[in-house]
């Protein structure tokens, strides 16, 4: 299975309002993004900190506090007071430049066909061609250079958090044990069975000789089988169940959705072993156990592909949001296949395979594109979904049931504990960068 380090790797970004409103909802207004990240101050401006080696300035805090405003007020969210809000906004600022400080002395390099992707999403979030917006960013007096050069931080910082935090993250044999332990005890014990019965109801207030008679026939079924006669012949034969066309069996399934009545009567019956006569409200049963599987668990994959447009202070969510509503148009009317708005605009490493992230299990995703992956039927359509990397168009390819053995079980419950501890692994990680930077404060030069 392929693994795509975007989506099943990298650490949530836990973020309180503010950052809510200021990173993942990024009012993209008519003037594309004015001001490089770290650049030197225009003339009117000031330093306001110094991070490192990276600078904060005076009028970038004075453009996102502007840009929150405008998303508050469209979006109908309240902000905190003016104060708060500028202390809010600063620190935001100075962790961004804390990390991307870091990930520069770590080496990290971000190759130009990852910003020639990027440039292209802005591009097509605003409906332009990338050489129109090269027009408008030249028209409103940005560089180009700077602003691909925004983009790579950007992308630089994401990646720095990805990998930090990861590493972070430490899952022992004991948590795994603990959880699959859990597991077991939610689905009676891990134990999966495969059963077929032949059933002899008893009428309800049947009198002593009907019973009688009734178990007379099972224990003549029963003898039958015993002697060397096929379960499935003798099922069709007497059982009165739904299903004796079939032998009458009834499937694999988790102990916990069998009666406790037919667990408890095939406990220690090897497969294809008989059980003894057993009595239940509907009548007399003999079972048969067709398949145990007492070291691993049947889960349900998913083929699945997406399309990801990451938000950024260049991209909203919102305008991200609206552009995937308009791909998602295209595919169902016929215009364009999913596969090639994939490889032309989704910002993951699944881009160039259409979008295709292979099969995926339980707990393999992050939480919020699991669960609308979840909600669709195969060949279905999302709208839009929102998680902590982007903005999603997901389509279901196919879904199989497999069987998983105890080493993948195991992967599997280390998967689902990274997941639970990425939020405090990143909030742990961050306020250590931050301890750790040179942070300088300047005042507003003298009027």
């Amino acid at each position: 299975m392929r693994f795509h380090y975007l989506l099943r790797r990298c650490p949530p970004v836990p973020r309180p309002f503010f950052a809510v409103v200021l990173s993942a909802v990024w009012l993209l207004a008519a003037v594309l993004p004015v001001q490089a990240q770290g650049r030197a101050p225009t003339q009117g401006d000031y330093i306001a900190a110094i991070v490192n080696q990276e600078l904060v300035t005076a009028g970038e805090i004075e453009r996102r506090m502007e840009r929150a405003r405008a998303d508050a007020a469209r979006s109908g969210l309240r902000l905190p007071p003016e104060d708060v809000l500028r202390k809010q906004v600063f620190d935001a600022l100075i962790d961004e430049r804390v990390i991307l400080s870091n990930a520069r002395d770590s080496g990290m390099k971000v190759d130009d066909a990852e910003v020639d992707r990027a440039v292209q999403s802005v591009a097509a979030q605003n409906q332009l061609t990338p050489e129109r917006l090269r027009e408008r960013l030249r028209a409103e007096g940005i560089d180009v250079a700077r602003f691909r050069a925004d983009l790579r931080d950007q992308i630089m910082i994401e990646r720095m958090r990805e990998r930090e935090v990861y590493r972070r993250i430490n899952v022992t044999d004991e948590e795994i044990d603990q959880w699959l332990a859990k597991q077991r005890a939610a689905s009676g014990g891990g134990v999966e069975l495969n059963l077929a019965q032949i059933l002899v109801t008893v009428p309800e207030n049947a009198d002593a000789g009907v019973v009688a008679a009734r178990r007379a026939r099972i224990e003549q079924a029963l003898a039958r089988v015993r002697a060397g006669e096929d379960f499935a012949k003798v099922a069709s034969e007497i059982s009165e169940d739904g299903n004796r066309e079939h032998g009458s069996e009834i499937g694999l399934k988790p102990a916990a959705r069998l009666p406790d009545l037919f667990v408890d009567a095939v406990r220690g019956v090897p497969v294809g072993g008989l059980s003894a006569v057993l009595r239940s409200g509907a009548g007399f049963h003999v079972l048969k156990v067709l398949a145990r599987n007492d070291g691993a668990s049947t889960v349900t994959q998913t083929r699945v592909r997406h399309v990801l447009l990451r938000t950024s202070p260049e991209l909203s969510a919102e305008v991200a949001s609206r552009r995937l509503a308009e791909y998602r148009r295209q595919i169902e009317s016929g215009q364009r296949s999913f596969a090639d708005i994939a490889r032309q605009y989704s910002e993951d490493g699944s881009a160039a395979a259409g979008g295709d992230l292979g099969w995926t299990s339980p707990g393999a995703m992050v939480p919020e594109f699991e669960a609308a992956m979840d909600a669709l039927p195969v060949g279905g359509l999302s709208q839009p979904i929102v998680s902590r990397f982007g903005v999603h168009l997901i389509q279901v390819v196919e879904r199989r049931d497999v069987a998983l053995d105890a080493k993948q079980l195991r992967e599997q419950a280390r998967n689902v504990l990274r997941e639970q501890k990425f939020e405090q692994a990143y909030l742990d990680w961050t306020k250590e960068m931050r301890a750790r930077a040179y942070v300088e404060y300047r005042d507003p030069p003298p009027q």
